[in-house]
């Protein structure tokens, strides 16, 4: 069974992504902007076969407290989840994230990722949260930035997207150093 998750931080909600989001998933997704600034498993064109499987997968009971729609004014505007680890990195979870091009640079996103590692902190046995934009994606930096994250290091020529040798950076919030 499906645990219900709703995380509310002022006019934004994060909570479980439900199959009648696909619709609009794909007319926030397929953005060529969006896709840019992600791994390449995120596809382009961002078609509604693969809003349906992510949204599926991100109902399944191992990533239901992970994965969540942003929901801004009642309408799905982007994701964020969080990936663990085992091993020796079992303490530490990567974040990743998207936003629709028409709330770039409105503050909405450092809003999101607090209230996202608010609740990881709070759920999870874990010591640090990071993210690895890559260098180029100063919104993304920023909003990192504005919510208490540090950057650790710039990785010279750490991916390659659409052909090109990009640097990409670190960034992390211990839990002791979360004040939010």
């Amino acid at each position: 069974m499906m645990r219900i998750m709703k995380i509310e931080n002022g006019d934004l909600i994060l909570r479980n992504w439900k199959d009648e989001d696909a619709q609009q998933l794909v007319l926030i997704a397929n953005n060529k902007k969006i896709y840019d600034n992600l791994t390449d498993s995120f596809p382009h064109p961002y078609l509604l076969n693969d809003a349906s499987e992510y949204i599926t997968s991100a109902q399944k009971e191992d990533n239901v407290s992970k994965l969540f729609a942003i929901e801004i004014d009642g309408k799905v505007m982007g994701s964020i989840g969080a990936f663990s680890y085992k091993d020796v990195y079992r303490k530490n979870m990567s974040i990743g994230y998207y936003l629709a091009e028409e709330c770039w640079g409105k503050g909405i996103m450092s809003k999101v990722i607090i209230a996202f590692v608010k609740y990881l902190f709070n759920s999870f046995d874990i010591n640090r949260v990071y993210a690895e934009p890559f260098a180029r994606n100063i919104g993304s930096r920023k909003a990192l930035e504005k919510a208490g994250f540090r950057l650790e290091a710039e990785l010279n020529y750490n991916v390659i997207k659409n052909g090109v040798k990009e640097n990409s950076c670190i960034y992390a919030i211990l839990k002791q150093d979360f004040k939010h």
